[in-house]
């Protein structure tokens, strides 16, 4: 008798197994596709502004008479602290501030790179974009500037960089 109940038990166990992973099949499938997720506005571009980058120091020249009171095998004409500059950074949207930011170097010495990473979501159209670094905050004004008419379409993201092998900062598309 007992073994008849499990023989019946066995193709209802089936079938509620089948209803519920099918269940389970139909709410993954369904949440994987809706609701629908944008990054950003069907109307909108993203600037991406991303990069790292060693700031500079102040070395000083040793003078003769430093150099010959140490040992041969030190004398290094230059004297370089550990510690490197603070990068300022400045970025104009048609000629208005959009963005400001002081990058510290890392490490404990403060001698590592400073890295910055910022997304900014703006319209799609045309824009005057300028940017603007100094790299090493003991000498005044900017020594890398890069002024450019951009276009963005809807959902075009530029990255802003800077690379000295490719003359400093630039703009990809």
């Amino acid at each position: 008798m007992f073994g008849e109940i499990l023989i019946m038990l066995k193709p209802v166990a089936i079938v509620g197994q089948i209803v519920l992973y099918g269940a389970f099949a139909v709410f993954i499938g369904y949440f994987a596709t809706y609701p629908l997720y944008r990054q950003i506005p069907d109307d909108s571009a993203l600037i991406k502004l991303s990069m790292s980058h060693l700031g500079g120091r102040e070395c000083r020249k040793r003078t003769p008479e430093e150099l010959e009171k140490m040992p041969p095998n030190m004398r290094a004409p230059l004297d370089c602290p550990r510690h490197r500059s603070d990068i300022s950074l400045e970025v104009d949207l048609d000629g208005q501030p959009f963005f400001r930011s002081v990058m510290h170097p890392t490490g404990l010495s403060k001698d590592g790179v400073s890295t910055i990473y910022k997304r900014f979501e703006v319209k799609a159209g045309s824009y005057q974009l300028t940017v603007r670094m100094n790299d090493n905050l003991i000498n005044p004004g900017f020594n890398h500037v890069k002024d450019e008419q951009i276009t963005l379409k809807p959902a075009q993201v530029l990255v802003i960089d800077f690379n000295p092998d490719k003359g400093g900062l630039f703009f990809r598309q």
